[in-house]
């Protein structure tokens, strides 16, 4: 079992695997201060996707690093949202979406999947199965992250159903332990939503 699960790294650089795994500690990381509603967890995550931008890069997932790319951007922005207080409280405390945050977040998911279908084309990637869901899972990571950083406890929704697709997505791709991650995620991401709700109802 253990064979078959991880015989995808024979041929890794050891250096490359240790990477993968420190980036996915300090992703971990960053998803349960996501969870506390801890501003950490802007540069635990910010940590996980650099690393993961050079080993995905170095791995030739186009789509893959240019979210983890995005991540790290919009960590920085999220990071100075989260600082942002007015008498002492945050500006952006955790709340629901507005009928105008909807519409932008369709209109972040189609902008996102049409950039990645046109960067896919360029670089010839759509030769499997995989980039097609990708360009999914993209979309829906990148609207999952804008919401995040305006403390929307949807964004919690969007991260379970991403990460539920990318469970079997990246053991496919042969990265088992990033896989694991992503189960990982899909736990906490369900006890995170539960837990912003019950933070929500207590301000009502």
């Amino acid at each position: 079992m253990i064979a078959f699960l991880f015989s995808q790294y024979k041929g890794y650089e050891t250096i490359d695997i240790v990477l993968e795994i420190i980036a996915i500690l300090f992703g971990l990381a960053s998803v349960l201060l996501a969870k506390k509603n801890n501003i950490l967890v802007y540069p635990t995550g910010i940590v996980s996707t650099i690393i993961f931008v050079y080993l995905l890069n170095k791995w030739g997932l186009v789509g893959d690093m240019l979210i983890n790319g995005y991540y790290t951007t919009m960590s920085i922005y999220g990071w100075y949202i989260w600082t942002r207080k007015t008498d002492d409280k945050p500006e952006f405390p955790i709340s629901r979406v507005t009928t105008k945050e909807i519409y932008y977040g369709i209109i972040i998911f189609l902008i996102t999947m049409a950039f990645v279908v046109i960067v896919y084309k360029y670089f010839n990637k759509f030769t499997h199965w995989t980039a097609y869901v990708d360009t999914f899972t993209t979309g829906v990571f990148f609207v999952g992250m804008w919401l995040m950083a305006k403390r929307k406890i949807e964004n919690w929704i969007l991260w379970i159903i991403g990460d539920i697709v990318s469970v079997p997505l990246y053991f496919h791709k042969g990265y088992t332990f990033t896989s694991i991650q992503y189960v990982i995620f899909t736990i906490i991401a369900i006890y995170a939503y539960l837990e912003w709700k019950k933070n929500l109802a207590k301000k009502i």
